[in-house]
């Protein structure tokens, strides 16, 4: 299964925020009752297209792996992916 949740019009400081997204893919997995078999690489990206500068992170799972990107320079609207992709 793989799983997407898009987000639209965040709070900037919060889509900036690396600590935020690393306690987020520390805490989701058990949440959700999955078992996390590593900490989180979380990463501030700086792209040659501002418009696609964030902040990205992941994490495994035994099941497979739980990620997330924000893009808070998107002109339009502010935005962030979740992703999972499970092996169930």
């Amino acid at each position: 299964m793989h799983l997407v949740i898009d987000g639209y019009r965040g709070d900037l400081d919060r889509m900036w925020d690396v600590e935020l997204v690393r306690s987020f893919l520390t805490d989701c997995p058990a949440t959700l009752g999955m078992t996390r078999i590593t900490e989180p690489e979380v990463l501030k990206y700086d792209a040659p297209k501002e418009q696609d500068s964030g902040v990205s992170g992941f994490v495994i799972i035994a099941e497979s792996h739980i990620s997330i990107h924000t893009f808070p320079n998107r002109s339009e609207e502010h935005t962030s992916e979740l992703q999972s992709h499970l092996n169930l």
